[in-house]
This record gives C-alpha cells, sequence and structure tokens, in this order.
C-alpha cells in the first residue's frame, strides 16, 4: 500500500476510475468514502470526483431514482460505487449500509456528512435541530465504531451557520451546530478521526432552482463579490482538498466557500 501522503501522480496513478484530467489529492488505492445525501447537488458533484480520485464511493440517499442516476454516471465514467438507499435518521439503517459497504469493500476510511433537507422545508424547530445535527452525530459515531487509521471527515455546514440569517430558523441553528460538532470532534477524537467542515454559500443545485433570475436572488448576488452562484463541483473539490492527506495538517477548520458573499455583509 502507498503512503498517503504521496500524491497518486507521483507514485504513477492506475486506479479504476480515476479520471487522469483531475488533479491528484493523494488518496489512497481502493480506500472507502461515504458520502450522504449523493443523490443531487453537493453529494452527486461529490461522489462523481471521489471517484475520479479512484476512491469506492458509498452513496447514501433517501431518493431512489436520484441515487440510481447518480450511480449510473460514476459507473459510465469508470468509477466504483455502492449505493444503499438510507435515511441517516434512522440508525439501524445506517448500520446495515456501512456493514454491507464494509463486507464488499472494506473499511470505510472517509466520510462526508451531507445529507440534510432544504432550507425552504418548513420544520418544527426542536424536530429539525434533532434530525439535522442529531443524524450527523449518529452517522459519524456508527461509523468511527470501525473507522480504521487515518479516517477523515467533512461536514457541510452553511454561510447560514456562520453570518447569514435564513427565514428558517432551524437551519441556521442547525448548520451552527454543525461547524460546533466538528469542532467538538477535532478537539477530543483527534485520536481517530480528522475533522472538517465547508461552508458553502448559493450553489446552483435543483434545490434553489430559479433563484438567481429572481429578484431576490438578483439582490443577493450583486453583493457576492463573483457575481454568480457556485457550481457543485466548486464546492466538491475543497470537500475532497480537507478529505485528503494534502489536508493532512488541517483539523477543526471551517472552509467557507461561498465567493466572497460573507466578507461583504
Amino acid at each position: 500500500m502507498s503512503d498517503p501522503r504521496t500524491p497518486a501522480h507521483e507514485a504513477g496513478d492506475r486506479r479504476p476510475g480515476a479520471d487522469a484530467g483531475a488533479p491528484r489529492l493523494g488518496f489512497r488505492t481502493g480506500d472507502i468514502v461515504v458520502v450522504t445525501g449523493a443523490g443531487s447537488g453537493i453529494g452527486a458533484a461529490t461522489a462523481a470526483a471521489a471517484a475520479a480520485q479512484g476512491l469506492v464511493v458509498s452513496a447514501w440517499d433517501l431518493d431512489a431514482a436520484a441515487l440510481t442516476a447518480v450511480s449510473a454516471a460514476v459507473r459510465a465514467a469508470g468509477g466504483v460505487v455502492d449505493p444503499h438507499v438510507v435515511d441517516v435518521a434512522d440508525a439501524s439503517a445506517v448500520r446495515a449500509a456501512l456493514a454491507g459497504t464494509r463486507s464488499a469493500y472494506g473499511p470505510v476510511r472517509h466520510l462526508v456528512n451531507n445529507a440534510g433537507p432544504s432550507s425552504a422545508t418548513e420544520l418544527d424547530f426542536d424536530h429539525a435541530v434533532r434530525l439535522c445535527v442529531g443524524s450527523v452525530r449518529s452517522v459519524t459515531q456508527v461509523w468511527l465504531e470501525q473507522a480504521p487509521p487515518g479516517a477523515t471527515l467533512v461536514n457541510t455546514a452553511s454561510v447560514a451557520g456562520t453570518v447569514v440569517g435564513t427565514a428558517s430558523d432551524w437551519y441556521s441553528a442547525a448548520k451552527a451546530a454543525i461547524v460546533g460538532y466538528t469542532r467538538h470532534l477535532a478537539a477530543h477524537r483527534a485520536d481517530a478521526v480528522r475533522a472538517n467542515a465547508v461552508a458553502p454559500g448559493m450553489v446552483d443545485t435543483p434545490r434553489l432552482q430559479g433563484f438567481a433570475g429572481s429578484p431576490a436572488g438578483q439582490s443577493v448576488l450583486a453583493r457576492v463579490p463573483s457575481h454568480r452562484m457556485a457550481t457543485p463541483d466548486e464546492i466538491a473539490w475543497p470537500i475532497l482538498f480537507l478529505l485528503s492527506p494534502l489536508a493532512s495538517y488541517v483539523n477543526g477548520a471551517l472552509l467557507v466557500v461561498d465567493g466572497g458573499w460573507t466578507i461583504t455583509q
């Protein structure tokens, strides 16, 4: 097995699914990443980019049809994907999916906690916070029970958990709590995992379809120095960097990926 700190292009990359045009981030051949919420948006882009690195992608989502489409795209590109229809709030389903992936491919070294409801969803505050933060903690705890040495994790937070307040009170609160949980892991579970988070701004995903052209969207984008929304790929690659051996001394960080939006507020 190659040294995880050695970039794959130096070691000679011959991994199935590895995209010769993608930057090499030094992931080890055959390592496995779980990506929750992989059926669309940031999760789908992360699954595709991870497969392009030669990682085995255990793709989780509640939407079976979306998961099937993402899995087909990954396989068509030569990647390896292990899809599971999973409700991340269901601990038994989480255990079953992890067990299935381990049985088929081996230990799961990397985790991307990306699943969560849209901020536009009307949810009871207490229920929503338990759902969003509790599921991230539950998935992480179950995964860490059998995570191998060198395990890494990235949680998807949001600028709504840093400086931007959303109309949904639960969304801002939950995303801020996910950042706090990430810092807890970095400070107190560094023996088991290197944990970081990303805080996307506005991303051009199905959840924000049509927003950029709306009056509210135009108003917000006028204050973003980049004057556009991010593509899902532009969030996926920072996630993969934080997971990778190239970020081996990055622990407990929150990487804001918002085109400069929050520095102008």
